[in-house]
C-alpha cells in the first residue's frame, strides 16, 4: 500500500528543500515501499557467518562477496536451510530484498538456499584458467628459475599443519643450514585469500628471501578453492621472487599451479626442489673430482707419450749430428767466401794498378821530373810572354820545389819556329 504524503510536504523527493525537508520516517517508508516492489531473485555469495539457533523458526546468516568485500544479512526459515550449509560454503540464494525502516538496514528474505556444486566450482576454475592463459600468465618464458641454494626460504602455510613440518623437516634434512621465514595463515575457507596475499607480498618485499613456497597438504575441491582465487593468482604472477606451488593435489589442480614458477606435487616434493641434498652434492663433488683426476692423468700420460716420441727422433737422440752437419756446411761456405773474395780483390787490384799507371802517365809531376816547370804570377799561370812584363815577380814550380824569379826581359819566338 502506498504511503500517503501529508499535503504540507513536498510530494516528490526532488521537490524537497532546506525549508521543507522530508522527515526520516517518511524517507524510510518510501525506501521500503520501493524495495518491496523488487522481484524475487537469485544471488550468489559465500557464507561467512552462520550460527544455527536450535528450535528457532528463523535462522540468520551473513552472505559475502569477498572479491568486492560486501556483506548482507539473510533471513530464512529454519526448515528451508539445508544442514550441509556451513561457514565457508558458497551458496546460491533465492530471496527478496527487505528494508527494515527501524534502523535503515537492507537484508534478504530467503526462501531457498543451494550449495554451489563441485561441478560449478570446476567450471569456474576452468573459465579462469582460460582467461589467464589468454593473458599469457601461464607462459613458460615468464616463469623465474629457482635459485640453486636460497639464502632464506619464505613459507606460507596453515598454522601448525603437516605441510609446514613436511617442508621444513625435509628441507633441513637435505640441507641443514636452510633458513626459513614462515607465515602461518588461514589457507581454507572464508578469509584465507585475505591472509595469504599480504603474507605473500611481505615475503616478496624481503630482499633476503630468495624463494617463496605456498604449501598445503591437499584437500577437496572446495577446500582448495582459495588457491584458484583470481586475486591470489594475480598476486603470485606479480611477485618478483620465484614462487613454488605445493598444494599436494594431483587431480583438478588449482589455478595457482599454472601461474607459479614451479609446481611441486606435494610439500615434500617442494622441499626437494628448493634446496639441494647435501649428501648428493658431496657424492657429485667426489665423482667430479675423481673424473677430473682421471682426465688429468690421461692428459699427463698422453703428454709423456708425446715427449717420449719426440725424444726418440734422431734429431733429438743425437742432436750433435745436426750441429756437425751445420759445421761442415759453415766451413765450406767460409772456404768458398774466402776464395771468392780473393778473386774479387785480385781482379780489383789489377784494375787499380792499370788505373794508377794511367794516372801517373798523365800526372804533371812526371812531366816536371823531365825538366819542365810551371810558371805563375800573382795573376795566375804564365802561358805566353804576353802574360807578363819585365820586372814582374814570378814563381817556377819544379818537381821537388819552387823558385822565385824576376822577369828581366821578354823574347818572343820568330814566326814559324
Amino acid at each position: 500500500m502506498t504511503t500517503p504524503i501529508p499535503p504540507d510536504l513536498p510530494q516528490m523527493a526532488h521537490l524537497t528543500t532546506p525549508e521543507q525537508p522530508w522527515p526520516l520516517r517518511l524517507l524510510s517508508e518510501k525506501i521500503a515501499e520501493y524495495i518491496s516492489k523488487m522481484s524475487r531473485l537469485w544471488v550468489e555469495g559465500e557464507v561467512i557467518q552462520l550460527v544455527r539457533r536450535p528450535n528457532a523458526r528463523v535462522q540468520f546468516l551473513t552472505l559475502a562477496d569477498l572479491e568486492e568485500k560486501m556483506t548482507m544479512t539473510v533471513k530464512i526459515w529454519s526448515h528451508a536451510l539445508p544442514a550441509g550449509i556451513t561457514e565457508g560454503s558458497r551458496v546460491i540464494v533465492a530471496a527478496k530484498p527487505d528494508f527494515w525502516t527501524g534502523n535503515g538496514s537492507l537484508s534478504l528474505q530467503a526462501d531457498e538456499v543451494r550449495a554451489v556444486g563441485v561441478g560449478d566450482l570446476l567450471a569456474r576454475i576452468e573459465a579462469l584458467k582460460a582467461k589467464l592463459a589468454a593473458e599469457g600468465l601461464f607462459n613458460a618464458d615468464r616463469k623465474k628459475a629457482l635459485p640453486f641454494l636460497p639464502r632464506k626460504i619464505g613459507l606460507i602455510c596453515g598454522r601448525n599443519t603437516k605441510a609446514l613440518h613436511d617442508v621444513v623437516n625435509n628441507a633441513t634434512r637435505r640441507w641443514a643450514a636452510a633458513k626459513f621465514e614462515i607465515r602461518e595463515v588461514q589457507v581454507q575457507g572464508q578469509g584465507a585469500v585475505e591472509q595469504m596475499i599480504p603474507a605473500l607480498r611481505e615475503l616478496d618485499a624481503d630482499p633476503s628471501v630468495d624463494v617463496i613456497v605456498l604449501a598445503r597438504g591437499g584437500g577437496s575441491v572446495e577446500d582448495l578453492f582459495p588457491f584458484s582465487d583470481e586475486r591470489l593468482v594475480r598476486a603470485v604472477a606479480a611477485a618478483t621472487t620465484p614462487v613454488v606451488s605445493a598444494i599436494g593435489h594431483e587431480t583438478d589442480s588449482p589455478v595457482l599451479d599454472f601461474v607459479a614458477d614451479y609446481r611441486a606435487s606435494t610439500p615434500t616434493d617442494a622441499a626437494k626442489a628448493i634446496v639441494p641434498d647435501v649428501s648428493e652434492e658431496k657424492q657429485n663433488l667426489t665423482t667430479t673430482v675423481r673424473r677430473g683426476r682421471i682426465a688429468v692423468d690421461n692428459l699427463l700420460h698422453q703428454a709423456q707419450t708425446d715427449v717420449d716420441a719426440l725424444k726418440a727422433r734422431p734429431v733429438m737422440a743425437f742432436p750433435e749430428v745436426l750441429i756437425d752437419n751445420r759445421a761442415e756446411d759453415l766451413a765450406n761456405l767460409r772456404s768458398w767466401a774466402n776464395s771468392h773474395i780473393a778473386r774479387i780483390v785480385d781482379s780489383h787490384a789489377t784494375s787499380l794498378a792499370g788505373d794508377l799507371g794511367r794516372l801517373r802517365t798523365l800526372s804533371p809531376l812526371l812531366t816536371l821530373k823531365r825538366g819542365y816547370a810551371i810558371l805563375r804570377t800573382e795573376d795566375g799561370l804564365i802561358g805566353s810572354v804576353k802574360d807578363v812584363a819585365p820586372a814582374v815577380h814570378a814563381q817556377a814550380t819544379l818537381h821537388d820545389g819552387y823558385l822565385d824569379l824576376t822577369i828581366d826581359s821578354l823574347h818572343t819566338n820568330p814566326k814559324g819556329s
